[in-house]
């Protein structure tokens, strides 16, 4: 009878956030070999009678101090030769965060410190990590044209100008604001509120998501679609 190889398990996250200035992504600086002072996605090891859910949550809010975050399990990775440290394989989750409510990081345990870095000026990554970061970011693109995942990375009140600019963001592609406008209007998936935004000059109108209303319909089946 073969005995069997030792293989360990690690959780790595891609955790996207965004700004006024561009779609950013959060790394750590690795503090411990191996890649000791590169730059990484946060992530660990799995521990006993932890879930992979429950050891992701863990990971960011040991690294970096993000909590309450939207989390999707991406890919699972496992090539032999990912990790010099032996046979690794990692499954990797994407997350979601307001911008704004992690905008002050606290890098802990293994990390020496941590980071929002633009998309497109990412550094070399530790791992395989930058292939992992291509697969998050195509699986973001993909999804938020069938799903509202977007109002995720937006603050709680937003104007359709900023909703529309991360819609942009994120695709790396112009949309005709009329035509947008319309159809985002259209699905009524969005409460106009009596704030406006404040510190522009013209001021626009800011709204909300109806998380509420959204579930209700699409339990009957309704199709978001941008």
């Amino acid at each position: 009878m073969r005995t069997p190889f030792a293989t360990s398990v690690t959780v790595d996250c891609v955790v996207f956030g965004a700004d006024g200035e561009g779609l950013k992504v959060l790394l750590i600086e690795r503090g411990v070999a191996p890649f000791k002072g590169a730059w990484a996605l946060p992530g660990g090891f799995v521990q006993p009678g932890e879930s992979l859910d429950e050891a992701a949550r863990r990971e960011l809010r040991e690294e970096t101090g993000a909590t309450s975050v939207y989390l999707e399990q991406l890919y699972t990775f496992g090539e032999p030769e990912r990790d010099p440290r032996g046979r690794v394989v990692t499954v990797a989750y994407y997350a979601l965060v307001k911008l704004s409510e992690h905008s002050v990081l606290q890098a802990t345990t293994d990390a020496r410190s941590a980071a929002w870095v633009a998309t497109d000026k990412l550094p070399r990554l530790a791992f395989d990590h930058q292939q992992i970061f291509d697969a998050a970011l195509r699986r973001l693109q993909a999804k938020v044209r069938y799903q509202p995942i977007g109002f995720e990375l937006l603050p709680k009140a937003f104007t359709l100008s900023q909703l529309q600019r991360l819609y942009e963001m994120v695709l790396k592609r112009p949309l005709d604001k009329r035509n947008f406008r319309k159809k985002i209007l259209a699905m009524g998936l969005l409460i106009e509120t009596d704030e406006m935004e404040r510190g522009s000059h013209r001021a626009a109108r800011l709204y909300k998501f109806d998380q509420r209303k959204y579930k209700a319909l699409e339990s009957k089946g309704f199709n978001f679609e941008l």
